[in-house]
């Protein structure tokens, strides 16, 4: 592979011409390959003299200089059980990485351009760190058969990817004085590689995929620069080349469902839902190998800077509402105290450094997201977070030209459907909402590491109603997580129960019992513990224009299934959920949900319309009509509508249920801590105000429920609101009409026909038909992912005006048939237009 560039591409790209003139004189005037790398790296972390010198760059510098004066007091290679203070080695994991994380920070301070004299080039300094490296491997890492407990991350990717910044930075010490010592930590790196073959990558492992792969490929670049192996870069080029195939997945490479897929859906984990927290690291690396690999033999610039601009535009810039990261695609990381807006910085510079490298009116458009995320976010851009000093000038360069106008890569009126991932946004002015379901496809949710402790409904239908204009971080977040019940998330169906979390049930993060088959990182944990499937096949829907639709079967998960079938010891605890068939119509003004065959042979069930959180010093208010009048927080039979009003911030919702319905309306003082939710937080105490509004089905019974969220709607618009039409309500079909926007839109459950509102609907379908006055166009979607087609028939004389080439017209005198092949489509919509004659 040697002159060949990265997946073909064509040598050279957009340089950052300005603030990468400066280079070290620690390496050769005229540069390999294998020394251009390093110092590509190198400057990324380091930053150069011009980029350092700049007055914005000075708060980078000075932090990254205060952390190697910290570390460097702490450093004692000759504590008899570490080399730092108060981080013990030889029982724990997180402490091996830890400790080469401090040393990265003091060598890191030795090549930083503008540090103090008594750090920058101070070899001394750099000796010192190689001999911490010396002992660490010596005696906690060399002798493999003490090594790799506990979490394989910190072994295989952990500990390797700050051990590689210090190869990097180090390279002239490593090369010429000790070379035998990296040629043993190499070596032992390889040997770590545990989930991988013969000490390299292993494309068939479950571990080395998507971002995790883009880690250690990563790393193994530059242990290879550092040796001059260009074997080893080859391979590590090679491999990480294949995080940036988008998946299909009948057609796996690898049997690997992990990365980015053609709607915009992003999954790791096999089955997890993961754009904002994986997808954004899986971000940041793959910006950082375009500029390491950039003007080498292995340049990408041209081949991945195309495939990283199309994540950002339709991946991510779909679930950063205002500058917040959605929770529906934060996995376990919807429990940590770091905020959504803090998720997005990480973003925001990598959209600024991508923006440099996009040509045209592809780089005006990153730049004007960039301005737009800087000027929407509700937290202070701290640059000096930034990984890179040179990414900083980027970024504020950004912020500085005044022709670049701040503007959304999405449009404020859209609907995005990303049912790879089995999630829904819809934008309009004014709100955001944000959808999660679940299926034999993707996780019901994840649990790890003891984060998310309290997760079990959050993929049954949970949504999440945003707010345009708030301060997202006052209305979700961990204190979001920590007051509202697990068991009254917004817009779930949940068992009246005490579930226990994993700790709780067994004492430790994980289900312990290595005999069975469960240690902390086996299939077996990941299935059934960490992140379980459902066991439905039903989850999908339908887009058109900015409409959509989505259905869901509720379902038990699966370690509920092993659990019946005798499969899982009798130790293992398993939970049942509610039944049901579960719809959302989407529209512009109304959420609309329908719900049917909601109950439990033996338990009560709670069905939550919403729930929301304020400041306990915050004017809120709760009021709505009944049969009996006007009500407030309580009980009541026949409510028609209630409204939520948070006064001091100006947010409402207004709540419409289209028949009525008996419900309770709570508004309530809650408290608890960030432990509640995730055991490595602080105790941190958090009390809000919480508005509950829901229904109880009592064991044994099954209902249906219909109501409408009413986003931003004032109480008399609300008390005013009409009501959508429901068509049909039960666990075969849902559907409703609205008839002012002339759309319809249907679920149906099963493979029989079915006729409803007009239609003649044969197989499991989302459909939505919009009647434009002329014209009618109808989309089509399999929401059971396995059917080779569905046929749909319209009432009406109709001529063919245009299809997809998935769906065949046949046009009769009194109706029209749409034979829609949605054979290997993964729940994509298919769309035909008809012309009324």
């Amino acid at each position: 592979m040697r002159r060949r560039t990265f997946m073909a591409a064509t040598a050279g790209g957009a340089a950052s011409a300005g603030l990468l003139g400066h280079r070290s004189t620690a390496l050769a005037d005229t540069p390999t390959d294998h020394d251009r790398l390093i110092r590509n790296f190198v400057e990324i972390q380091a930053g150069t003299a011009a980029s350092n010198a700049h007055p914005s760059a000075r708060a980078k510098v000075n932090a990254l200089v205060n952390t190697a004066r910290s570390r460097i007091a702490d450093l004692d290679p000759a504590a008899a059980n570490g080399v730092f203070r108060a981080l013990p080695l030889g029982t724990s994991d997180p402490n091996i990485t830890a400790t080469f994380l401090r040393l990265s920070e003091i060598a890191l301070a030795t090549v930083l351009p503008g540090a103090p004299a008594d750090l920058f080039g101070n070899t001394e300094l750099q000796e010192r760190v190689i001999a911490a490296v010396a002992t660490v491997q010596q005696r906690w890492l060399a002798n493999q058969s003490a090594g790799y407990y506990g979490n394989w991350f910190n072994w295989e990717i952990g500990y390797p990817t700050h051990l590689a910044k210090i190869l990097a930075y180090l390279a002239p010490l490593f090369r010429t004085q000790h070379r035998d010592l990296l040629l043993g930590l190499v070596a032992t790196m390889d040997e770590y590689l545990r989930a991988g073959r013969d000490g390299d990558v292993d494309l068939e492992s479950r571990f080395h995929t998507g971002a995790n792969l883009a880690d250690i490929t990563g790393n193994r670049i530059i242990q290879g620069a550092v040796l001059g192996d260009t074997a080893r870069i080859e391979k590590a080029v090679s491999d990480g080349a294949t995080v940036y195939a988008t998946v299909d997945p009948y057609h796996l490479v690898h049997g690997v469902t992990d990365g980015h897929y053609a709607d915009g859906s992003f999954i790791q984990h096999a089955s997890v839902a993961y754009t904002g927290s994986y997808g954004k690291i899986l971000l940041q690396r793959s910006v950082q190998t375009i500029k390491v690999l950039q003007g080498t033999a292995w340049d990408a610039t041209a081949t991945l800077v195309p495939i990283v601009n199309r994540w950002v535009a339709e991946g991510f810039a779909p679930v950063i509402y205002e500058g917040w990261m959605m929770e529906s695609v934060k996995g376990r990381g919807v429990s940590r105290t770091t905020s959504g807006y803090t998720d997005v910085v990480g973003v925001i510079e990598s959209a600024a450094d991508l923006a440099y490298y996009l040509p045209g009116s592809d780089g005006e458009a990153m730049k004007a997201w960039v301005k737009y995320l800087a000027a929407v976010t509700r937290v202070t851009v701290n640059t000096a977070g930034f990984v890179s000093p040179l990414s900083i000038l980027r970024y504020l360069d950004i912020l500085a030209d005044q022709s670049v106008v701040a503007k959304n890569l999405v449009a404020e009126v859209s609907t995005h459907a990303f049912n790879a991932m089995e999630r829904n946004v819809h934008l309009r002015p004014g709100y955001g909402f944000s959808l999660s379901r679940s299926s034999e496809r993707i996780s019901k949710y994840e649990y790890m590491s003891g984060e998310n402790l309290r997760p079990w409904f959050s993929g049954d239908g949970a949504h999440q109603l945003y707010l345009s204009g708030q301060n997202q971080s006052q209305a979700f977040g961990v204190d979001e997580q920590v007051v509202v019940s697990p068991y009254g998330r917004p817009g779930t169906s949940a068992p009246v129960e005490e579930r226990g979390t994993i700790p709780e049930l067994y004492g430790v993060l994980w289900y312990d019992n290595p005999e069975q088959g469960f240690t902390s990182s086996s299939v077996s944990q990941n299935e059934y513990v960490y992140f379980p499937l459902g066991t439905n096949q039903h989850s999908g829907g339908a887009a058109l224009g900015n409409y959509a639709t989505a259905s869901l079967v509720l379902s038990d998960d699966a370690a509920r299934l092993a659990a019946q079938r005798g499969q899982l010891p009798p130790d293992f605890v398993s939970y049942a959920n509610a039944q049901g068939s579960r719809s959302w119509f989407m529209f512009d003004d109304e959420i609309v949900v329908l719900s049917a065959g909601i109950g439990d042979r033996t338990r009560a069930v709670t069905s939550t319309v919403d729930a929301r959180i304020a400041a306990t010093g915050d004017r809120v208010s709760v009021q709505g009509g009944a049969r009996g009048g006007a009500v407030g927080v309580g009980a009541h039979q026949g409510l028609d509508w209630a409204h939520w009003h948070n006064a001091t911030t100006g947010a409402q919702v207004g709540y419409r249920y289209l028949s009525p319905t008996d419900a309770e309306v709570s508004l309530a003082t809650r408290s608890g801590t960030h432990r509640d939710v995730r055991t490595g937080s602080a105790a941190t105490a958090v009390t809000k105000q919480v508005f509950s509004l829901g229904s109880v089905t009592p064991a044994g019974r099954f209902a249906s429920y219909a109501w409408m969220l009413l986003p931003g709607a004032s109480a008399a618009q609300t008390a005013a609101a009409r009501p959508i039409e429901v068509v049909t309500n039960s666990t075969v079909a849902q559907a409703v009409r609205h008839t002012g926007l002339g759309l319809t839109m249907i679920n149906t459950y099963d493979g029989r026909s079915h006729q409803v509102a007009g239609l003649r609907v044969k197989g499991a379908a989302s459909v939505v038909v919009h009647d434009q006055g002329s014209s009618v166009q109808v989309a089509v979607s399999d929401p059971v992912f396995n059917q080779r087609s569905i046929t749909v028939e319209i009432d009406g004389r109709f001529a063919a005006a245009g299809s997809d080439d998935t769906v065949s017209i046949d046009a009769k005198p009194n109706k029209t048939r749409l034979e829609v092949n949605t054979f290997q489509s993964h729940g994509a919509s298919h769309v035909a237009t008809l012309q009324k004659r």
